[in-house]
């Protein structure tokens, strides 16, 4: 009796199905696993790493995160400090779930309280730069103002005597703030 062939779909929704199956299992094994978690600031490399058991001295210990800067507001906010040129996204209670470095313009904002005026999903900059997580808070000097971060994540070109007042984030910590500040969100600007 000759071997009878099946359909192409037949085959096909098999391999589908199996590789979903596949899937689903990996992932459920992956569910029951450690879960690495995020730090608000990048720790030492592999090599710089103390073997396991190994007496590390008081002053080598991590840090943390910087603290936040005195006079910086209270209530849910987000803290920018000018001298740092970094940034703070501070709960209600008064705690910064998040804290990273940026790259200010040339234009800076006075020091002082502010709010996200403005969200734009994604531009070109004033510096020809496709940006996304656009949040502006001021314009000053005839220049807006603005949190964002770059389409491809790179930190931005030299200003070459321009007026920018882009305060460019990675695009992880530009995602960060954008899911943060909705209008309205309290902007505190510190020396």
């Amino acid at each position: 009796m000759p071997a009878r062939l099946l359909p192409s779909w037949a085959w096909v929704s098999g391999l589908t199905v199996g590789a979903t199956a596949a899937v689903v299992a990996l992932a459920l094994q992956a569910s029951h696993g450690p879960h690495p978690t995020a730090s608000a600031r990048p720790g030492p490399s592999a090599s710089a790493a103390p073997s396991p058991g190994a007496h590390r001295p008081a002053s080598d210990k991590p840090s943390g995160p910087p603290a936040l800067p005195d006079a910086s507001g209270s209530g849910r906010r987000i803290v920018y400090s000018l001298g740092e040129k970094r940034v703070w996204l501070v709960d209600a209670t008064g705690k910064a779930s998040r804290t990273f470095t940026v790259w200010p313009g040339t234009v800076d904002p006075r020091p002082g309280g502010y709010s996200v005026i403005k969200r734009t999903q994604s531009l070109t900059g004033s510096d020809g730069v496709q940006i996304e997580h656009v949040m502006y808070i001021t314009r000053t000097s005839g220049v807006n103002v603005a949190f964002s971060n770059a389409l491809d994540g790179a930190s931005p070109p030299p200003a070459n005597g321009q007026k920018l007042g882009g305060i460019r984030a990675n695009k992880a910590d530009g995602s960060a703030l954008w899911g943060f500040g909705d209008l309205n969100t309290k902007v505190v600007v510190v020396k």
